[in-house]
């Protein structure tokens, strides 16, 4: 029997987990070795024998290095994976990393926090790339951030702009990229956002998910799939 490929998740918190994605890397037969990194858990200076790495979200901000002791050593994985032509795809605040590690710059987004559902808009490149272009053109998709790509890294194309403009996906490399949206939440993830009473927008968000989200993952499960096919090259 052929062994199936392995990849390496760095989770940065237990709110922000694979979920869907995870279901549907195993149905495309990939599996997938998921490293705590704020449980003190050592992350490898290079994949080794992963054939494939994802840096999920969190809520702190890419800028916050010097108090969370995992993201030197998590960026500097993802600028070897990203050099070494192995896939990569970060999620939320793992677009953001990338996007700080390969030379570009993330802050707070000056138009406030985006949560909620927001239509996919691909560029002309989002459209036709290798891992987006499976994503229709206006599907929604779940934001939940705070800070945005405010620049790229040199080189880096854009794949999609969220309504209010910022970057909503990235391709950093021939097989590496990035999305400022969430295509592994179900709405049980999303509400373990909004424990805060006062997080309104995040109940609105697990509203809005619960509504639609079978059809929802039904759009979004091609993105796992692409990129477990990424992986098995």
């Amino acid at each position: 029997m052929t062994q199936r490929p392995r990849i390496l998740v760095v989770q940065p918190e237990d709110v922000c987990p694979l979920g869907m994605f995870g279901t549907w890397l195993d149905r495309a037969g990939v599996d997938c070795d998921v490293l705590a990194v704020q449980e003190g858990r050592a992350l490898p200076v290079t994949l080794g024998d992963h054939a494939g790495l994802i840096v999920m979200g969190g809520r702190m901000g890419a800028n916050d290095g010097a108090d969370q002791r995992w993201m030197v050593p998590t960026m500097g994985l993802i600028v070897a994976t990203v050099a070494a032509g192995s896939p990569f795809l970060g999620i939320c605040l793992g677009h953001q990393l990338a996007t700080v590690a390969l030379g570009g710059e993330v802050t707070v987004n000056p138009g406030g926090p985006t949560i909620g559902l927001r239509p996919w808009r691909p560029t002309s490149y989002g459209t036709t790339d290798l891992l987006t272009g499976v994503l229709a053109g206006g599907t929604p998709v779940l934001h939940h951030n705070n800070d945005i790509a405010a620049r790229l890294p040199d080189g880096v194309t854009s794949l999609g702009h969220a309504p209010d403009g910022s970057v909503q996906a990235a391709r950093f490399g021939p097989r590496a990229w990035g999305v400022q949206f969430h295509p592994e939440v179900n709405a049980t993830i999303v509400g373990g956002w909004a424990r805060d009473p006062a997080e309104a927008t995040s109940h609105q968000a697990t509203r809005e998910l619960q509504a639609q989200q079978d059809q929802l993952h039904r759009a979004w499960e091609p993105l796992a799939t692409r990129f477990a096919a990424l992986v098995g090259v």
